[in-house]
Formats: structure tokens, sequence, C-alpha cells
């Protein structure tokens, strides 16, 4: 259990908290939910023990184990799965022990090393942490790879992998989708899922948080209130409060209208019955969590975009890679004025790819892209935030696309994305990512584009941005093409899915819904295999072909091998330990059979390590096959 009593806790000269008193309990998943500033990261700070009260206690068990993901990775040649491994200190402090007994020969000391490591699950490690960064989106060749060969995101990624790898009673997790997609996102959704300690989670992924928390905390006016059950239960109650301030109220209405003008608009439009239903559903939920957030900041919407002739660009044959490597091949694809579409598909497939050759970013290796004289493009990607200069204002960087504009209408304009009074005259180089992520999306709204490219636009913004985001994306009428694993606004803009793998770009025939349950179940995607609309069969994935069903009967008959060789191994290292006891009573005597012995026994618990890793492998093969 974790205590706040009356605590107070002040961050320089600003409260974050005043008499906060709070209890967490074991087994329960909390989601940690406030405006940006409010004091989520300094409440982790305050359990790690890396900051202290100001007023009041914060009561924590000395025996409890807290887990957190670093923010630092050191430079290491070590392989990525091995650096996971590291965090296990126990496991490697056994291992280096073990390794010293061998050298002494000590049967006695190697004997109770063993049994140590097989009851933290020791020998399953390298496994067990290689089967963490696959579901973290890491290939089979990548876990091999030296952590100083992978990038910054990447390395984002084995720090997560750490704090999941390690047993814990409290896992403290902000903002862990940041550098995952949506593949690895619905992966670790359903790890934490399954988590059996208590876990505080920030995040500004609603869809995220609803799968996965139990309760809510939400920091505001200096006060954490927690409220039972997921995200949406917290947005409810706390409608049904804000609603009743009449000033609210009135805003809450115009919002309300404009959404079901929206889906007005969209029935008479949809032309796809399975996937007009899917975004109604969606939109009948932004109905009602709308009250949540009438006193949301934010209110700006996109302009009205000229010259939507279709199509806008069409690409014939392209292909592209880095070096040697081949990331699109043959590509064809044709994008529409008014078109909405989200990419799906691994980490790595391409999908950035894609949106860097529309953007005329990247150029093609071969093909050609052939532009509507009057495209437009908004390019919105996590590089985006670099270009914005440091030492110059909100207002100056708008000022420098409207250089004709008054001063009193760009302020109006920027104050639509919260930034008012003093903040729209600081300098960049003082805003935190989610300021600079807004303020590149009104540079972009600004400029009226027809074509909106948006690689992750959520990141780092907070809950109220997202929203307001969605209900600006609505409501543009030209075409829009998004990489997000943020599936609540993929739910409330996109209209059709388009699948990156193997080289090409498919139409999923699909919701996101029956994206995320295809997922699960793992099929495997061919190149010429795409979702059908009709057929229950084929509904939620491809069937697996002949020469599959061939090899998932061949997996199961190595398992049953395994696991017989497995209880054999195991059989002959508890006799070669008491064989080995049995003689150190006369060590001297016995030296030679006694090293002998060892030998052999390391050679069966490497057998029996190996054996157990292909077994796991085997077994999750099969189990995706599912």
């Amino acid at each position: 259990m974790i205590t706040l009593s009356d605590v107070t806790l002040k961050r320089g000269s600003k409260t974050l908290f005043k008499d906060a008193s709070l209890s967490f309990y074991n087994k329960q998943k909390i989601g940690v939910v406030g405006k940006n500033g409010c004091g989520k990261t300094s409440l982790f700070l305050l359990f790690l023990g890396e900051i202290e009260t100001t007023v009041g206690e914060a009561s924590l068990s000395s025996k409890l184990s807290i887990v957190t993901v670093e923010q630092e990775i050191p430079q290491t040649e070590k392989s990525a799965v091995e650096y996971v491994v590291d965090a296990d200190i126990k496991l490697r402090k056994y291992e280096r022990d073990l390794k010293q007994a061998e050298e002494d020969h000590s049967g006695e000391k190697m004997a109770e090393l063993y049994d140590a490591i097989l009851n933290i699950d020791g020998f399953t490690a390298n496994s067990r942490a290689a089967k963490i960064l696959h579901g973290l989106g890491f290939l089979k060749e990548d876990i091999s790879k030296p952590v100083n060969a992978l990038s910054g995101g990447w390395r984002m990624r084995l720090n997560i992998a750490r704090a999941l790898f390690i047993s814990s009673d409290v896992l403290l997790l902000d903002e862990p989708t940041n550098h995952l997609d949506l593949d690895a996102v619905i992966w670790l959704e359903k790890w934490l899922q399954r988590y059996a300690g208590m876990l505080l989670l920030i995040s500004h992924d609603r869809e995220f948080l609803d799968k996965i928390t139990t309760h809510i905390a939400h920091i505001e006016n200096q006060q954490i209130k927690l409220y039972a059950g997921n995200y949406s239960n917290f947005e409810k109650e706390r409608a049904e409060t804000l609603a009743l301030q009449q000033k609210q109220h009135e805003k809450q209405q115009r919002h309300i209208e404009h959404i079901e003008s929206f889906i007005k608009r969209f029935k008479s439009k949809a032309t796809k019955a399975r996937q007009a239903q899917s975004r109604i559903k969606a939109l009948e939920k932004l109905k009602k969590i709308m009250p949540a957030h009438v006193d949301s900041p934010f209110d700006f919407e996109f302009k009205e975009p000229n010259n939507l002739s279709s199509p806008l660009t069409t690409l014939e044959k392209v292909s592209f890679g880095y070096d040697e490597n081949l990331v699109l091949k043959d590509i064809e694809f044709q994008l529409n004025a008014g078109d909405r579409i989200g990419l799906l598909g691994r980490n790595g497939a391409g999908k950035s790819t894609l949106i860097k050759l529309l953007s005329g970013e990247l150029t093609p290796k071969s093909g050609s892209i052939i532009k509507n004289n009057k495209l437009k493009i908004g390019y919105f990607a996590q590089h985006t935030l670099d270009l914005l200069d440091e030492e110059k204002s909100a207002l100056l960087h708008l000022q420098k696309l409207a250089k004709n504009e008054a001063e009193l209408n760009l302020r109006k304009f920027l104050g639509g994305f919260d930034f008012s009074g003093d903040m729209a005259l600081m300098p960049v180089k003082d805003f935190s990512g989610g300021e600079k992520a807004r303020l590149a999306l009104a540079l972009i709204i600004w400029q009226a584009p027809n074509v909106l490219l948006l690689d992750e636009p959520t990141n780092h913004l907070d809950m109220d941005m997202r929203q307001a985001l969605a209900l600006a994306l609505q409501n543009f009428e030209g075409a829009v093409i998004v990489v997000s694993h943020d599936r609540f606004l993929l739910n409330q803009v996109i209209d059709e899915y388009y699948l990156v793998a193997h080289n090409i770009i498919q139409k999923f025939h699909g919701s996101l819904e029956e994206y995320h349950t295809w997922l699960m179940k793992k099929k495997v995607v061919l190149p010429s295999v795409e979702l059908k609309e009709k057929g229950s069969e084929n509904k939620q994935g491809c069937l697996l072909g002949a020469e599959q069903k061939t090899q998932v009967s061949l997996k199961k008959q190595q398992v049953g091998d395994l696991e017989k060789k497995l209880t054999i191994l195991q059989k002959e290292i508890s006799a070669l330990d008491q064989k080995s006891i049995d003689l150190s009573v006369d060590a001297m005597k016995n030296g030679e059979e006694i090293k002998n012995l060892q030998i052999r026994r390391s050679q069966a618990v490497k057998e029996c390590k190996a054996c157990e890793e292909t077994w796991l492998d085997l077994v999750e093969y099969l189990e995706e096959q599912k």
C-alpha cells in the first residue's frame, strides 16, 4: 500500500499538491491524469524517493519493489537482449558467483547457486527478455544488435523492456506509448492487463487507459481525487459535475451540435456500411465525453482548403529503400479529395517512409509521383518540432508566415492553441514538447493546406488538445493521411485503413477494432492477400494455407520431442548434483571425479537452457496460430 497523508508538495515557488490525502492498494491499476504541469511526474518522483514532501508524509513499505522506466541508456556494445537481462541485478550476481564457484571447483556452492537461479527462473532469462523485445517491435535479428547501434526511439523501447522484465510490486510508467507504434501499444496493453502488482500509469491515450485501468487519479486544483473505474467512467463523472455550470453547459451544447451535424453529414456521404457504423459509434462516444472537456483552453479549426480537384497525388510503381534495404516496392496509390486514410503496420514497415514520399521529403528510387498542380501539403512529424527556431516566439513564427496580417488577429489565432498573453511572446526554447507540438500544428493550420500528412501528431499532447485536434480534423474538408498509435484519434477521424507490410500497401477492409482482433491472432499477412469485406471465414484475418498447416503440425511434434528431452536433462542434472554432494564429503580423494561431474553438469545446463529457449519459441509460435 502507498499512502499520502496531508501532503503538500512544492517545486520551486509552485505548489503542486496541498493537504492531499490518498491511498493506493496492491493490484490496483491507476491512471494518473491532469493537465500538463499539474504534478503527475512529481508524484512518481515522490514515490521513488527522489524528492520529499514539503509538508505531510508519503508512506511506502520498505519491502516494496518499485520499478520505473529509466531515462538514460549508457554507451555499451552489449546486445539488446543482454542489456535487458542486466536489469535483473540478482540474477547477474548469481551468475558471477556461479562462475567463481566453477573456477573454485566448489560442487556444493555450484548446486546452491543453480537452485537459486532456477528459483528465479534465471535459465530462461534470455528467452523471456527476447519475448518482451519482440512484443515491443524488435525483429529477431535486432535483439542481438549492440545497444550503441540502435536509434533513440529504439533505446527508449529497451528501457521499457527492462522495466517489464524485472519482477516488481509497483510499476510506474510515464507516457510509455510515446515511443511505440500501434502494434506495440496493443501488445503492451495486453501485458499490463496481466501485470499482478500495483500499476501507476501516466498517459494521454484514453483508449490505452480504458483498456487497462481500474482507477483514475485526477490531479486538479492542487488535489488528487481517486475515481473507481476506467477513464471513460472518470470522464462521465467529471462531466456531470462540469455540466452544472451554466457557462460551460452552453459551450457544451455548441460542441454537441457540431458533432451531430458531422454525424448527419457523414451518414449522407458514407458508402461502406460497416465502416460507417464504426465511425458513427465513435462519434456518438465523442458526444458523450464532450462535457468532460468543456473547460478546455483550445478552440481552433482548419481553414477551408481551396482547389480540391481529384486526384491530389498519384504514386505509380514507386519503390524506395535505404542503402540496399528495400522498404516499398512498386507502390500504386492514389489520394483523392476527402480521403481520410489511416496507415497500419508494424514499426519499420514503411508507414513513415510513405508519408515522406508523399510530402516530397524523400524521392523515389524508381517510379513516379504525380502531383496536382494545386496541391498544398501540411506535413507534421516529430522532426517538425526541430525545425522551430528556439530563439523566436510563437508570435514571431506566425508573423513570418503572415507578414501582412494584423497582430491582433494573429494573437487571437494563437490563443485558440492556448498561447495567450505572455505565452505568445516566450521563446520556443522555454516550451515543453507538448507546447512545441501545438505551435507546429498551429503553423500548419494557418497555411490552409488541402492535404494533411500527420505522423504521430498526438505525441506529447494532453487530453484536451487531442480532443480539440480530433474535432478540428472532423470538420476538415481536405484529404488526411494519419500514422498514429492513438486509437481515439483514428476512430474519430479515419474512414478507411491501409496496411503497410512486405514492401507493399494494401487496403484493410475493416475497422480499427477488427485490426486489433486480427493482430491479436497474429495471422501471417501475405503480400497478395487482403482482408475480405464479406465471408465470415476471412473476416478477421487470412486463413492458414496448407503449407502453414503442415508447419504447425511439425512444430507440435518438435514441442513434444523437446519436452521429453527437457525431462531427461533435468533428471540428469538432479542426479549429478546429488552425486557431487555425496563425493564432496571426501573432496581431496574424489577431486577429479567431482571436476568431471561439474563439467558434464555445465554441459547439461547449457543444453537444458537451449532446449527451453527453443521450446518457448515454438510454444509462442503455436499460440500465435490459434
